[in-house]
């Protein structure tokens, strides 16, 4: 009998370098009216960083299934790898950390995402380059009980009306984390995918570009994102936690889990965030109950180098729910 896969990840998989930068020779400047970092690399220098980490195998849906799956969930990953050595770096971690490859495609003249990510202290700044990959849905046996959809190139718009005909004809559900360039192209190129939407996330300010507008009230921002059509819209807002809202058009508002240290790098925090509030949906928990697992798996995240050392099992998610502070409860608002 084939395989039903309880979550399926679709997105651009990639190498990550992180290069820890010398606190004491990297310069950086501090706007006194936003609080925003800015580093500065004269050209000619030569910049001292004190180590390098390689983590292969990331990005938004890579890291989305290493998230599920820890979780328990039948997890495959929708992606596409170049013919190199950092291919085969990837597809070796995903086959290790458990993640079904059969939709991983192989390209024999194309190269491996593969990005620097410039950290000082837990701030970072990441170099990044795309490969223009064929994107394509596979043909799937049965079909998955949930697609979770995020970043992908700029030249993928048809794959998004591709995914959004498959989730409409099908009986897969569609959660939807958009990258940089799905929120700039603009609701209109992708409305399909709006429409088809079961679980959206996104941050406040993202929110606000999506809909165009200054307003500073998350449920306001929240029922606008529904108004697009997502059934299940989710916005976080940094410190001041993470916001849903139910089918009885009530929302709530989750507090961030408190940190146990200082954050040592925030990479994949709202990745990890997103993945675990849909795995508690597919898992059968309401919107309120999944909102207080989320804030766990990114409170340990940024405890950790790179989006994915820090992702929780379920065990280890449960134990940390189970002693949580009395005031971490999803509240009415």
């Amino acid at each position: 009998m084939s395989q039903q896969y309880d979550f399926v990840a679709i997105g651009d998989i990639l190498i990550d370098a992180f290069i820890q930068l010398n606190k004491d020779q990297a310069d950086v400047s501090i706007d006194l009216d936003t609080g925003r970092k800015t580093l500065h690399m004269p050209f000619g220098g030569k910049l001292p960083y004190d180590n390098v980490v390689v983590v292969p195998a990331v990005g938004n849906s890579p890291n989305a299934a290493v998230s599920a799956h820890r979780l328990g969930l039948e997890t495959a990953l929708v992606t596409n790898l170049g013919h190199d050595k950092f291919g085969k770096e990837c597809l070796d971690a995903l086959r290790q950390e458990g993640i079904h490859t059969d939709f991983v495609k192989i390209h024999e003249d194309k190269g491996t995402n593969y990005h620097y990510v410039l950290r000082y202290g837990p701030e970072r700044t990441i170099l990044i380059n795309h490969e223009q990959y064929p994107y394509s849905l596979p043909d799937f046996p049965v079909a998955p009980k949930f697609f979770y959809f995020s970043s992908v190139g700029e030249h993928g718009i048809p794959y998004h009306h591709e995914i959004a005909e498959y989730v409409k004809n099908n009986e897969t559900k569609l959660a939807f984390q958009p990258g940089t360039f799905q929120i700039q192209v603009g609701v209109d190129a992708i409305r399909d995918i709006y429409e088809n939407t079961e679980i959206f996330f996104c941050n406040k300010e993202e929110a606000q570009e999506i809909l165009n507008s200054t307003e500073q009230d998350i449920p306001t921002l929240i029922r606008g994102i529904r108004e697009l059509g997502p059934t299940i819209p989710v916005i976080t807002d940094g410190p001041n936690g993470a916001f849903t809202i139910d089918a009885d058009d009530q929302a709530w508002r989750m507090p961030m889990y408190p940190d146990p240290a200082p954050p040592v790098d925030r990479t994949g925090a709202g990745d990890s965030f997103s993945s675990t509030f849909t795995s508690a949906i597919i898992l059968g928990k309401d919107p309120a109950e999944a909102l207080s697992w989320g804030p766990i798996n990114s409170m340990n995240v940024v405890q950790h180098i790179g989006a994915q050392a820090g992702l929780l099992p379920m065990a280890e998610l449960m134990k940390y729910l189970e002693s949580r502070p009395e005031d971490y409860v999803a509240k009415k608002i």
